[in-house]
């Protein structure tokens, strides 16, 4: 199911999603991929040019990290394909080691004339219900069922909370945030550690079905309706 991608009328409808990778062709799922520019290069050629896509309403490329030989070449095949809603989609981490590259990244998609959709802060804080977690006495034996038992009896209002942590120390730069207003590119939101997104990512599940069925709304619906709204309407683009 495409996460956040249908309408909340339309929660229930799923839509597919054809995948394609390298690691369906290898002999085992834990063999590497040793590589070097011109195979590489080649391989992305064929994914874009000999994959029976069908009709698309999108398409992803997920890409490693970095500036490399992967990112170049993206560019330069599809340079003609691209219409004015398409571009990349840069996605950081908070610390500033991961911002450092990010910000290479930008400048690639600057220089390439590659415009960028957004960008996106993963892994922003930690978020999961009170109810969820473990808890630990000082000697560090478990001490959930406790600890629940007393918040139910003197204060149950508490369990309807989310408890929110920073995973990693703020950059004095502002973060994904202040990068993304440094370059003048659009600041789509943040998406928290949450165990429940961990859960369905490995379970093959919808994320965003999941939050609907508990009551809860999905981190990514709003960075999806940034995107969407920003899409071109097919009017104007008709005129």
């Amino acid at each position: 199911t495409q996460e956040g991608i249908a309408d909340d009328d339309d929660a229930d409808d799923e839509v597919e999603i054809g995948v394609m990778s390298i690691g369906f062709m290898l002999p085992s799922e834990d063999d590497a991929v040793i590589w070097r520019g011109p195979r590489k290069n080649g391989l992305i050629k064929q994914f874009l040019t000999d994959v029976e896509w069908g009709t698309l309403d999108y398409l992803l490329v997920d890409t490693p990290p970095g500036t490399s030989d992967e990112h170049i070449s993206l560019v330069q095949y599809l340079a003609k394909a691209l219409g004015p809603d398409d571009g990349a989609l840069v996605v950081t981490t908070p610390q500033e080691v991961s911002l450092m590259d990010v910000r290479k990244e930008l400048s690639f998609c600057a220089k390439t004339k590659l415009p960028v959709l957004g960008v996106i802060e993963n892994m922003s804080e930690y978020s999961a219900p009170l109810a969820s977690l473990r808890l630990r006495d000082a000697a560090g034996a478990d001490a959930t069922d406790a600890a629940l038992a007393t918040l139910r009896e003197r204060c149950p209002e508490l369990l309807e909370l989310d408890v929110v942590a920073d995973v990693f120390p703020m950059g004095s730069r502002g973060g994904a945030e202040g990068m993304a207003t440094s370059f003048g590119v659009p600041f789509l939101g943040r998406v928290p550690l949450d165990p429940s997104i961990t859960r369905a990512c490995e379970a093959g599940a919808s994320y965003t079905s999941g939050a609907r069925t508990a009551g809860r709304r999905s981190a990514l619906q709003p960075i999806v309706a940034k995107l969407r709204a920003a899409e071109p309407k097919a009017e104007a683009m008709a005129d």
